[in-house]
Formats: structure tokens, sequence, C-alpha cells
């Protein structure tokens, strides 16, 4: 594993100390590591955000159906559900 070192204000540190002690975290570490998967994560979906969105304003493919929608809808409530109980467990 590779190690990074950054300088912070005063300020700062107390920041994510007083986050380390009120989420759990064992060290400085784990909460960085929590914050850099959190933004990684941001990314994607901002990514797949972005090739759905010009998927479509391509205005290819099929028009979709009041079916297509409701599995959808049933598949980001499981996708939010599944989200939800990883970021109790954190």
């Amino acid at each position: 594993m590779a190690t990074i070192t950054i300088s912070l204000p005063d300020t700062l540190k107390s920041f994510v100390e007083s986050q380390i002690e009120a989420k759990g975290y064992g060290n400085v570490s784990e909460y960085f590591r929590s914050l850099l998967r959190d933004a990684q994560e941001k990314e994607k979906e901002a990514r797949l955000e972005a090739l759905l969105l010009e998927g479509l304003a391509s205005g290819k493919g099929d028009v979709p159906d009041a079916a297509f929608w409701a599995d959808l809808k049933t598949e980001a409530t499981q996708l939010l559900a599944t989200r939800s109980r990883k970021s109790k467990a954190r």
C-alpha cells in the first residue's frame, strides 16, 4: 500500500479528528480512504449519467414503454436500498 503525506491547518485537523471519533473510524487513514471511495463512486455515477444522457440525446433506440419504466423503478429502488444498507454499515 502506498503512503501519501498531507498537511492540514489546525482547524481541518480538528475537524478530521472529530469525524473519526463521531463516526467510529479507527484512524486518519480509514477516514480518508472512506472519503476517497465516496468520491470515486460519485465520479463513476457522474460518468454513467453522462453516458445515459448522451444515449438519450442521440435519438437512437426504442422508445421506453410502461413496462420499461416499471422495471427501472424496481431496479432503482433495489439499488437505493443496497446503498442505504452500505451507508449504515460504515
